[in-house]
């Protein structure tokens, strides 16, 4: 290695929040790591974890050395994967992470055909919330992000944007099913929901669609996991709220219908694909990044061409 190994102990326990189970991770003695911990800290001139009686956690100082820590060694990732790649053309490691909607929706089909065509390069696929779906992206441990309602944040770069809607998914027996267009939001709170559990960004938007309504609406159902709203939809438990883009296989097969909401009800969400700001982009991930910007700008256009989405003026960092 071109670097020193303390730089692996120090991302591993700061993963773990332990010297031992950092030492189980890498295989090493204990003893080891923590000689390695001291003698940086003695470099530096201060801690960079602070000892608690559960474990360790990262100092301010800590936390800037981390930050250090991760870009080299994303750095020497790129490196050997630059050198494998003149043995092996278009080898490489590609990390995402997306929020749970996606990776329950259109993600995998996308990342299989992904892998089908450059079978060399191995995607690594993290789930995580709304809000926290910056985090891995900030702190280096993911290439690229997606998800909605990302807020504008200092050091990370929106690749590309699109906006997406939320509307009601029926089951195809349903009566408002036939209904084509549109559907009244008054209508629908009329009928039994299940609905997305409260403190998700996507309840957060549900209940601002609702709030005009002034009811009490009292769902039967209230989960955290997209796809068991699918499930109870399809079963006939109730109707929900979600986007086209997490149902669009379920209404390519016939099992569930997405209708948008008539105005004033309609709101969107939107769906931002990002990076860190100063991050490179190896050849594998602007590949894979390329690829999956194609792939979601001919979903978005299909849905578009259907009217469950209005038309886009989606905008691209990676093709200006």
């Amino acid at each position: 290695m071109l670097h020193s190994r303390k730089l692996r102990y120090i991302d591993e326990i700061a993963r773990s929040g332990s010297i031992r189970k950092a030492a189980a991770k890498l295989n090493v003695a204990s003893s080891a790591i923590n000689r390695q911990i001291l003698a940086l800290e003695e470099e530096l001139g201060v801690p960079i974890f602070e000892r608690l009686p559960r474990g360790l956690r990262l100092t301010a100082a800590g936390e800037l050395c981390i930050e250090h820590v991760r870009d080299v060694l994303k750095s020497y990732d790129r490196l050997e994967t630059r050198v494998r790649s003149l043995k092996t053309p278009q080898a490489g490691r590609v990390s995402m992470v997306s929020t749970v909607g996606l990776a329950a929706g259109p993600l995998p089909e996308i990342v299989a055909r992904f892998v089908e065509r450059h079978p060399r390069i191995c995607i690594q696929l993290g789930i995580d919330g709304a809000t926290t779906t910056i985090n891995p992206v900030m702190s280096g441990e993911a290439d690229l992000g997606v998800g909605f309602n990302i807020p504008a944040t200092p050091g990370l770069r929106t690749l590309a944007t699109f906006d997406i809607p939320i509307g009601v998914v029926l089951p195809p027996d349903h009566p408002l099913a036939a209904q084509l267009g549109p559907i009244d939001l008054k209508k629908v709170v009329q009928e039994p929901l299940v609905l997305a559990q409260s403190g998700m960004s996507l309840r957060t938007m549900i209940d601002l669609i609702l709030a005009p309504l002034a009811v009490s609406v009292e769902p039967v159902v209230e989960t955290g996991a997209p796809e068991t709203l699918r499930h109870l939809v399809k079963r006939g438990t109730g109707l929900t709220f979600l986007n086209p883009l997490d149902v669009v296989a379920d209404c390519r097969r016939g099992e569930l219908v997405f209708r948008p909401l008539v105005d004033p009800y309609r709101r969107h969400q939107p769906m931002k694909l990002f990076a860190r700001a100063r991050a490179t982009l190896d050849t594998a991930t602007s590949l894979f990044l390329e690829f999956l910007l194609t792939e979601l700008e001919e979903l978005v256009a299909e849905l578009e061409e259907k009217g469950h989405v209005p038309p886009q003026r989606m905008t691209s960092d990676v093709r200006s």
